[in-house]
Parts: structure tokens; sequence; C-alpha cells
């Protein structure tokens, strides 16, 4: 999707938990950072969710999934996740439906030192884009839309001593081929100059498609720098030296952990934005941090993570400056306050995403 309507319509899913309030308090700043761009956003509140399913037994129906596909320019999720559904089946059907269905192959995940005091390894670090020192600035590239994911496998014998799970993990040559295209395609436009590729080949012998298909398409890019890592060494080295890092490529189990591992590193799940992408079609824009139920409606929860995936929708959206102007914003309020208590301050929801809203310009 690019700029040239007027008017961008987009869905919103606040979804459960603390999804609702991070969602409710970070609409207006992304409007704000978008109209001062010239972008003109139209919210269309949908209601899918636990309590919807509680109340009608249905997650997502058939009519809404096609007006996501068709009639929509981005969709903005909140959190899905509630003790009270069996097994989450609401959030599978939601959240996985609609990547696999919609085919949102990309899962990009920047991971982004915004403030030096919120990593634990405080004073090492510099923030992102400082011109002294070291930093955290790199994007975790996470195949979306295969490996075990696809929840393809069998149950044997269950309840007996005998019992077996099997769980089957399917990587396709479409699908790797594309997600490291796509990672490459990245780091060149964004001036990256080394890309990362996980696996565990040397234990999993059918995940070598990754490191054969990463050599053929790296090829076309002679100014990036190709390394490979196996994920548990990948771990320990994003602990011990994530500054090397720039573009992490990786299937869709290790992409989902390492990302996580990632937000750690710079502050936490409270601060962390995602996008849920296929190039050309609408994408799927959600925080990565849970509904965190315990939390709702306690006016606690961190509201950045929801505001800075509003900033990667506007980018994808063709205004990146509009981006800028929250990443900006985030920053001027990590360093003077007020922060919420995952990150050590004393503010609620509300108030941050306020202060926020109030450092747009």
């Amino acid at each position: 999707m690019t700029s040239d309507k007027v008017t961008h319509q987009i869905a919103v899913i606040p979804g459960d938990g603390i999804g609702p309030e991070v969602v409710r308090a970070a609409l207006p700043v992304i409007e704000k950072a978008a109209h001062l761009e010239g972008a003109r956003l139209k919210w269309e509140m949908l209601p899918y969710s636990a309590d919807h399913y509680l109340k009608t037994g249905v997650t997502l129906p058939e009519e809404a999934f096609q007006h996501l596909r068709d009639g929509v320019d981005g969709i903005l999720l909140g959190a899905l996740g509630d003790p009270r559904v069996p097994e989450n089946e609401h959030a599978r059907d939601i959240l996985l439906g609609l990547r696999f269905r919609l085919d949102l192959f990309i899962n990009f995940r920047p991971v982004t030192l915004l403030h030096p005091g919120l990593t634990p390894f405080k004073g090492k670090w510099q923030t992102a884009g400082s011109k002294r020192g070291k930093t955290i600035d790199l994007v975790v590239f996470r195949e979306n839309t295969e490996g075990q994911y696809q929840g393809f496998g069998r149950a044997e014998q269950v309840g007996t001593a005998d019992e077996k799970q099997v769980s089957e993990e399917i990587h396709t040559r479409k699908g790797v081929e594309r997600i490291i295209e796509a990672a490459f395609t990245w780091a060149e436009a964004h001036g990256r100059t080394r890309i990362t590729l996980c696996d565990k080949a040397n234990a999993v012998p059918h995940q070598r498609i990754w490191g054969r298909i990463f050599g053929e398409v790296g090829v076309n890019y002679p100014g990036i720098e190709r390394e490979h890592r196996y994920v548990d060494a990948l771990a320990m080295e994003l602990v011990r030296n994530p500054e090397r890092f720039q573009v992490i490529v990786a299937n869709n189990l290790y992409g989902d952990i390492l990302s996580d591992l990632g937000a750690g590193l710079v502050g936490g799940l409270g601060l962390a934005a995602s996008a849920n992408l296929h190039p050309g079609h609408a994408g799927l824009f959600e925080p990565v941090h849970g509904s965190a139920p315990p939390l709702a409606g306690k006016n606690v929860a961190n509201p950045m993570a929801a505001i800075l995936t509003g900033g990667l929708m506007l980018e994808s959206l063709g205004f990146p400056k509009a981006s800028d102007r929250l990443e900006r914003a985030v920053r001027e309020v990590l360093a003077e306050g007020p922060t919420t208590p995952d990150i050590g301050g004393k503010s609620g929801t509300e108030e941050v995403a306020l202060a926020v809203m109030q450092s747009v310009r």
C-alpha cells in the first residue's frame, strides 16, 4: 500500500486483556503523527476478541476476513489471548488465521535500543543512531507462514504410557526463498551490510534448505556480507555481542524466540513492535507483547509498543517521516519521563501515551 489515497482505511482489532487499553491510548498518537505528514486515517473498530467469541461462538466470520483482505489498507491489532477460552482457539483463528490466509509471510521485528538505560547491560551502549559508542540496532525477518506454526502433525495413544505427539516442520523453496529475498532487499535499501542466517541444520537436516537458498539469493547482493549461525550459538552471541548484528533471517519458530530475546536486550516487550507483511498487500500490525490478562484494567500497560507498531504501519502506507516522528517522541519520553512500571516508572498507560503525543512534532 502506498500514500496515493486521500484517506487510508485501517481496521482495528483491540482484542483481549490490555489490548483495548494500549490501542485506545495509541490511536490519537498515531493519528497526530499521520496528520503532520498529510496522511488521513479512518479507523474501523472491529469486535473480534474473547468476549465476542464467548458471546457468539464466532472467531472471525468469512465476510469479515474478505473485508480485511480486500477492503482495508492496514490492520492494527492490540493483543489476543484469554484464559476463559480453552487453548485460546479464538486467538489462533484470528491471528494465525490472518497471517496464513492473507499470506503475510514477513514478520518484521525491529530490535532497537531507544534509551541506554533500558538494556540490562547498562553503560556499554549508546542509543541507536548515536555517533559514539556501540549500539543495538537490528531487525529480525521471521518467516511467518511455514515451519511448525502450521500445526501439522498427529497425536498417538493419547493418555497412555506410550503417548506420542508429532509436530511436522515444513519449509518450502517458495517460502524460504521469498523471506530471504525480502531480508536482502530491505538490507540493501536501508544501508545494512551484513545478514545473518539462523537455523539448526546440524541437528535438523531438513533445515539445510535455508543455507542452500541463502547462498543462492545472496550472490545477487555482493555488497552485503553473508554469515550463518546455529540458533543456540546465535542466542548466546546476541546476549554477548548484540551490536554486531544488523539483519537476522530465520524460520518461524527461531525468529519468534530470537526477536523476544532481542526485545529483552532493549527494554522488554512493552517496547517491541512488529509488522506482518506481504509486499503490495495490506499488512497486519501488532505489538509483540501478549494480552497480559492480570494487568487488564489497571492502567499500567506500556503503550509504547502499540505506538511504535503504528509507526511501522505508517511507514508501510508510504509515510516514513510520520514513523520517524513517533520514534523520536518515544525516545524523548523515555529520556525525560513519564514511563510505565515495566521499565521502572510509576505512571499509567494514558499518562504515558499523552506525553508521547505531546512530544510528536
